[in-house]
């Protein structure tokens, strides 16, 4: 008899994994997924892009968020609403974050609507693993299956991830969200077919 693992499972394994991640190996991978997404076509050619900030043990955002804004893409981050869906507010900067939820950084620019992420041209979304095909898992809120749903078929999803967490299969249900690629900090940029 073959032993069920659940996505609650799975998530615990890999975030424990996470957390034993040193600190130093944690800021090191920040600099390839940055610099992979930053010479991405579609990130190059993007007027906006739905990214968000990292939060505890995730691959660091912050410079990848910055160098965005900097070369004047149009960044809009996600707002953690009551019922755990995301609102969008655009990204003015480091110091325009305040926290938010859950320990989360929000922009502190006016909302912008749910349906905001459906014009990015590129959204980067969190990830716990992601396996071959695309089925993404999260931290089981929902929160990115909806975001993620009312993202067109042309728009390239993308979940940054260490090394190790690109997995050979997950549980997907039926409400799941696909994400079109990763970024790892040894492969770059990978593509599902």
């Amino acid at each position: 008899m073959q032993d069920i693992v659940t996505k609650t499972d799975l998530r615990a394994e890999l975030l424990g994994r996470r957390a034993a991640r040193p600190p130093e190996a944690r800021a090191a991978a920040a600099r390839p997924i940055r610099d992979a997404l930053l010479t991405a076509p579609e990130v190059e050619m993007a007027g906006t892009i739905a990214a968000y900030v990292s939060i505890g043990d995730e691959p660091d955002t912050r410079s990848l968020l910055f160098a965005l804004w900097k070369r004047g893409t149009y960044v809009i981050l996600p707002r953690l609403l009551p019922d755990g869906d995301l609102d969008w507010a655009s990204y003015e900067g480091p110091d325009s974050l305040v926290p938010g939820p859950r320990g989360c950084l929000e922009p502190s620019e006016p909302p912008r609507g749910p349906g905001t992420i459906a014009g990015a041209d590129v959204v980067l979304a969190p990830a716990v693993a992601v396996d071959r095909t695309g089925v993404r898992l999260g931290r089981g809120g929902g929160s990115y299956d909806r975001a993620l749903a009312r993202v067109g078929p042309a728009i390239l999803t993308v979940a940054l991830l260490y090394d190790g967490e690109v997995v050979r299969e997950l549980p997907a249900e039926p409400h799941d969200q696909r994400v079109r690629a990763v970024v790892t900090p040894s492969e770059g940029l990978v593509r599902f077919g």
